[in-house]
């Protein structure tokens, strides 16, 4: 059995920091040996299942990126576009794995990380969850399938505290729904209807954003077309999926070529 790999946490605190250290406990592949959080937080400096509210852990959050960075095999990312921007520099420095399933990351934030791939293995995707990833390939196949009489929208739904609409997800079935039409999404994308709108353009992706409760994530794939509709649908009741995945993404990322790759990659359904 090969040694068990060195996995840091990067942004600890918030729920999906908490959910991978404990999706970290339980694999016997991979071993948690750094957190981190921003300077000035109250974790810093402290142990990590102390501050957790659980037992001691022997890993101290820090503050120093650099420092975590250096001694992992991978990093997993779910923080902030600007943030994970600066972690893809070091992880590329350091030669780590860096698993990133940040949000909201714009255009300008994906190009920066072309660079730090071609020293490192980037595995990014906008949901790590097996169910999605299969979905992602469902739609851009019916995609494909269908002309564009067939209109498209993607629906998503999540807590009252997401802070990025629409989502990392559902930016990913719109990406894939264009790809499969041959089109590029940002010339076919409408995502918010307000007032005298007109009809609607044949051939557009929309997208629309709910928030509400607790929802953990909800995405619905919506082909409609005159006298029928096909609907795919994904319903996420635990975020622990999400934490699973990027242990298995990093874990997969283990003796690859530098370079950018996603779940599909992961999961061995690349076409």
């Amino acid at each position: 059995m090969s040694e068990a790999m060195r996995i840091a946490v990067l942004g600890v605190s918030g729920r999906m920091g908490q959910m991978l250290v404990q999706a970290i406990g339980e694999s016997e592949r991979c071993m948690l040996c750094g957190a981190t959080e921003r300077a000035g937080h109250d974790w810093v400096g402290r142990d990590l299942g102390e501050a957790m509210g659980i037992a001691p852990r022997g890993v101290t959050v820090s503050d120093d990126p650099l420092e975590v960075f250096a001694g992992a095999e991978a990093v997993i990312d779910f923080t902030a576009p600007k943030a994970t921007v600066a972690h893809a520099e070091l992880a590329a420095q350091a030669r780590a794995i860096h698993v990133i399933g940040t949000t909201g990351m714009e255009a300008e934030d994906l190009a920066k990380l072309e660079p730090a791939a071609r020293h490192a293995v980037i595995v990014r995707a906008g949901n790590m969850s097996l169910g999605v990833n299969l979905l992602t390939l469902l739609t851009r196949r019916i995609a494909a399938a269908l002309d564009p009489d067939y209109d498209i929208e993607v629906v998503e739904m999540h807590h009252r505290h997401k802070v990025d609409a629409p989502s990392g997800t559902a930016l990913m079935l719109a990406e894939a729904a264009a790809e499969g039409r041959g089109v590029k999404l940002a010339d076919v994308s409408d995502r918010g209807r307000d007032g005298q709108t007109g009809a609607r353009r044949r051939g557009d992706i929309g997208m629309v954003a709910l928030r509400g409760g607790d929802v953990t994530g909800e995405h619905d794939v919506i082909f409609a077309a005159d006298g029928e509709r096909i609907i795919l649908r994904h319903v996420a009741t635990d975020r622990m999926i999400f934490a699973r995945g990027a242990v298995k993404a990093a874990l997969w990322g283990r003796g690859r070529q530098p370079g950018q790759y996603d779940m599909i990659d992961v999961l061995g359904l690349r076409d």
